[in-house]
């Protein structure tokens, strides 16, 4: 399915279902928005890497404009709803400040995955060595999506798994790249606790030659 859309270039990656807080001061975002939440219209954020659009984006709803300044500034909260290829892209749209153009919604996949155990598995290891607490829910829908910005993905990573239709394949992308990652930490965490070791009297086995 193709539709118009309204168009916000960034350096950065947003999945579906995920909140993305944004400071809107640039006049042609501020047409943009204005307009979407007077006419309850949607936008999109196209992914912008390397000084490239690449082609992938996540269409965003205005969920809440928590902030007007006088001088016409924003303080809004958005939510990815789905995923888009660009058609065409067109700077600026005629009569308007800002960038548009025809986007193809991207048809998702099964929300859930055989995987997901695999995946868990291993982000509680990564965790477990990070010595930080797990923050997302490992039974819900789409877990590559809400775990996909903790694990140390590259923005280019990130861009890689928004272009995978299926849940089954984000999944098996994240474990991949957590195989590689978690040896890693591991040995990063061996290095820091021999760091914080040296000077500090050391209780020595005994060797038997």
């Amino acid at each position: 399915m193709e539709k118009t859309l309204s168009l916000f270039p960034l350096n950065l990656i947003v999945y579906p279902g995920e909140d993305l807080n944004l400071h809107i001061f640039e006049p042609r975002y501020r047409e943009l928005i204005n307009e979407c939440l007077e006419e309850e219209k949607t936008f999109g954020i196209p992914a912008f890497i390397n000084n490239k659009l690449p082609g992938y984006g996540t269409e965003m709803h205005v969920t809440t404009l928590h902030k007007r300044y006088p001088d016409g500034r924003m303080d809004i909260k958005s939510k990815g709803l789905g995923v888009f290829r660009l058609v065409n892209f067109e700077n600026p749209v005629p009569g308007k400040l800002y960038a548009g153009g025809e986007v193809e919604l991207v048809e998702q996949g099964d929300n859930f995955s055989a995987h997901a155990t695999a995946l868990t598995e291993r982000l509680e290891q990564l965790y477990k060595l990070l010595q930080s607490e797990t923050d997302y829910n490992a039974s819900s829908s789409n877990l590559s999506y809400k775990v996909a910005h903790k694990v140390g993905l590259s923005i280019e990573q990130e861009y890689e798994l928004l272009t995978l239709e299926s849940e089954a394949e984000r999944q098996l992308f994240l474990i991949q790249h957590l195989n590689k990652v978690i040896p890693v930490v591991s040995d990063m965490e061996r290095t820091k606790q021999r760091i914080q070791m040296n000077g500090h009297f050391k209780n020595l086995d005994p060797l038997n030659f």
